[in-house]
């Protein structure tokens, strides 16, 4: 699991911080256990939410995941609503995102020794793993939303009014700025990846106020109890299988 924005590890019993060298840097994630299965636990932003988004070593968290044996990846979004679709306090699940990051390195394959990949992204968030968390949602009886594009920008900044009529012409439903690179990393290395979006606050010139990370903040601390009940009954659905396609989309590379 990643956890962002206000999405911590407290409901993990039996933690232990490990680290991990990779080749990227070192990272030091939480293992601990969650429905009776062993769970890794990623801090996107680290301790004291210190690390931009933009800053992110997005490609030493993914490969020491790899490296441990991770082959599924659930992810925690705080977004912002681009549509009258999603409303503050929901949740979504995207399916579709639209990347406008400008500094952060995208790939594992930079050519020579490593090779290069053009990782097929048809389906950016994986299918099978998303009906497992639409299915942990309906036995819960809450409603979660299953598909949204979701629009990545670089941060730390939010944005202005008129990039959000721009997304909002493009298609976009939802904004963030840490979803991308970290949905095509985890798919360049051949592990399932979902992103479960918590609906923090409307984007700038929906509002109808200034934005602030506190008003983020507020909204994640109301939304964290059924956050943490989606992602525990969704680890009691998961099996290891991967019955779908992610697993072979570094194929051509011929390196996991």
């Amino acid at each position: 699991m990643i956890g962002g924005t206000g999405v911590e590890h407290s409901a993990l019993i039996e933690q232990r911080v490990i680290t991990v060298e990779t080749p990227y840097g070192t990272v030091k994630p939480v293992i601990g256990k969650l429905a009776n299965r062993e769970l890794i636990f990623m801090s996107r932003h680290g301790h004291n939410h210190a690390t931009p988004p933009h800053l992110v070593n997005y490609r030493a968290n993914i490969w020491a995941l790899r490296e441990l044996g991770v082959r599924k990846v659930l992810a925690t979004a705080a977004v912002g609503s681009l549509s009258p679709n999603f409303h503050l306090g929901g949740l979504v699940l995207p399916d579709q995102f639209l990347d406008f990051t400008k500094s952060r390195p995208q790939t594992f394959y930079e050519g020579g020794q490593q090779g290069v990949l053009h990782v097929d992204m048809s389906e950016p968030y994986c299918f099978a793993m998303r009906q497992a968390i639409q299915e942990a949602s309906e036995n819960l009886g809450f409603q979660v939303k299953n598909g949204a594009c979701y629009v990545c920008t670089e941060g730390p900044r939010f944005e202005t009014p008129a990039e959000i009529r721009m997304f909002q012409r493009l298609g976009g439903e939802l904004v963030g700025m840490t979803s991308v690179p970290e949905v095509v990393l985890a798919r360049e290395l051949g592990m399932c990846y979902a992103t479960i979006g918590m609906v923090t606050n409307e984007a700038a010139g929906i509002a109808g106020h200034p934005l602030s990370h506190s008003e983020v903040i507020q909204s994640m601390k109301e939304l964290g109890l059924n956050v943490a009940q989606l992602i525990h009954a969704t680890f009691e659905l998961l099996t290891p299988d991967q019955d779908c396609l992610c697993a072979s989309a570094n194929l051509e590379v011929g390196k996991f």
